[in-house]
């Protein structure tokens, strides 16, 4: 009678293996896009991607949506194919558009695999049961302009180099980098003439290779600051990034810590 039951777990063993592989490309795809920090409210102690997270901007504040699978409020009903056209399009299962204080722009060059192994992992993890708060913005900021917002945008400019590929798709894709270090325009369209050169409005500094970024930084410096968030002066950074460093960047492969530091001693 052992004979059959061995027989079917050999046989279902391959496919075990495989589904925890895929989790774990999924966990390890999840935290280089950094999905913990926005969409858990830490400040207040919030359950872990509930979302919840105030972000506050120039056009008032957004609050960030419950990513968990639970049915009602989070994501637990979405299909494979809605969850690719809401991260990577920005449009919601009813058909409206996302405001881009969630980053799908930069997401625009994530492969469906990879966006599936997320979806995956996020499944994974226990739903959480909370409602969605509404965004508190100015009164000129709708849903509506975003169509034209995206249609002003050009989307072009957010495709990755060819050389450092795995560097871009880290910093300019996953990581989303430009959302923070990049200025934008009086509309809130990213501003690549100017790129990694910083934004005054998010006290973001500059980090290209240049004189007033990381020129002067060497290699185990900018090590530190991923693994760690070590400065070259001895502090540490805070507040946002911060939480990228300990949710994100801290747990890269060094691999992968190396390709990104290649890729900003190119710009």
């Amino acid at each position: 009678m052992k004979q059959p039951s061995t027989l079917l777990w050999l046989l279902l063993l391959p496919a075990i293996t495989g589904a925890d592989t895929n989790l774990d490309k999924g966990k390890y795809l999840f935290q280089l896009a950094n999905c913990y920090a926005c969409h858990t409210d830490t400040p207040n102690d919030g359950p872990a991607l509930a979302g919840g997270r105030a972000l506050e901007t120039e056009f008032g504040t957004f609050y960030t949506p419950n990513i968990t699978s639970d049915k009602q409020t989070g994501i637990g009903n979405w299909n494979d194919q809605q969850f690719i056209m809401a991260v990577r399009e920005g449009i919601a299962p009813d058909g409206s558009h996302y405001y881009p204080s969630f980053p799908y722009p930069a997401y625009r060059n994530i492969s469906d695999n990879d966006l599936l192994s997320i979806k995956q992992y996020l499944f994974s993890l226990p739903p959480v049961k909370q409602t969605n708060k509404e965004h508190q913005l100015n009164w000129y900021v709708s849903r509506l302009l975003i169509g034209v917002w995206k249609v002003l945008n050009d989307f072009s400019t957010y495709q990755s180099p060819a050389e450092h590929r795995r560097g871009a798709y880290l910093l300019d894709t996953l990581g989303h980098c430009n959302e923070c270090h990049t200025p934008r325009n009086s509309i809130g369209i990213l501003q690549f003439s100017e790129k990694f050169k910083g934004n005054k409005t998010l006290s973001a500094p500059d980090i290209t290779s240049g004189p007033e970024g990381i020129a002067d930084w060497d290699t185990e410096e900018l090590e530190d600051l991923f693994s760690d968030g070590a400065l070259p002066d001895g502090d540490y950074v805070s507040e946002h990034m911060a939480e990228v460093v300990e949710f994100s960047t801290s747990k890269w492969t060094k691999d992968d810590r190396q390709a990104a530091i290649d890729y900003l001693r190119d710009h």
